[in-house]
């Protein structure tokens, strides 16, 4: 289907989505988000796409929410946010975080606002050299939503999330890079060249095993040791019935590349 706000490229068992809202450095409406919700019900509804890249067109890949969009003026009536967060960006967040397939992010330029942290409810994020993360809340009196406040501490622990949550410094991917807040920060002119390449590995790659990994680290700090290991005794007794698993096996064995079929 034709989309308005949103490119969706679907081939060689991948989908790619990009924002595509360049003249507004790719920031939310009502539109686009009810875009994207179709698309990944697409890409989620189809068992020959194992993985999904999302990635931004134009200069930036997302400013966050078009202020534009909402009617916010002194004199009228208050904006129900709250709405806001749990009919679209709520959603959005989770389905990324969750999905049955990999999720990589290539964040070009600025990632600002709910932007931000969209990109990092993917299992992999990606940034070019002049991309910077803005968590740009503070400056209009909010506080980091679309999972902001969970995955902040998480990733770069609670000093320096309420530094970028407070303040709304913007922090290079260099920095980001090395706080780990992201995976990896390349040149400019690499990104697309890195990000297709691990598309393409994930998409021909173990799909179970890469989605249960992403279920039990993330959640890993979440459960006490012994609680963990029991999670990974169920994960592995899981994926060791896998045909993945014993392609994997076969293909060390025989010294060969694995053809993996994520079942």
């Amino acid at each position: 289907m034709g989309y308005a706000t949103i490119l969706l490229e679907i081939g060689d068992g991948a989908a790619r989505l990009t924002l595509n809202r360049p003249e507004r450095l790719n920031s939310f409406t009502v539109e686009m988000h009810e875009e994207v919700a179709t698309a990944l019900d697409q890409v989620e509804g189809d068992a020959s796409i194992r993985a999904l890249l999302l990635t931004g067109a134009g200069r930036g890949f997302c400013a966050g929410q078009d202020l534009a969009d909402r009617a916010v003026t002194p004199d009228a009536e208050p904006v129900d946010l709250g709405h806001s967060v749990e009919t679209y960006y709520a959603p959005l967040v989770s389905r990324l975080a969750t999905m049955d397939k990999p999720v990589i992010c290539a964040v070009n330029g600025v990632a600002a606002g709910a932007g931000a942290n969209i990109a990092l409810a993917c299992d992999i994020v990606i940034a070019a050299r002049s991309a910077r993360f803005i968590q740009s809340f503070a400056n209009i009196g909010l506080i980091p939503d679309s999972g902001g406040t969970w995955v902040l501490p998480r990733l770069v622990g609670q000093a320096r999330a309420l530094g970028l949550a407070m303040t709304g410094e913007p922090l290079s991917a260099e920095k980001a890079e090395s706080w780990g807040l992201i995976w990896k920060c390349v040149d400019d002119d690499a990104l697309a060249a890195e990000a297709d390449a691990l598309l393409r590995r994930f998409a021909t790659g173990p799909t179970r095993g890469l989605v249960a990994t992403r279920h039990a680290i993330r959640n890993a700090t979440l459960n006490a040791l012994d609680d963990e290991l029991r999670i990974e005794r169920d994960l592995m007794r899981e994926l060791g019935a896998s045909n993945d698993y014993r392609e994997g096996v076969a293909a060390f064995i025989a010294k060969r590349p694995p053809q993996f079929t994520g079942s």
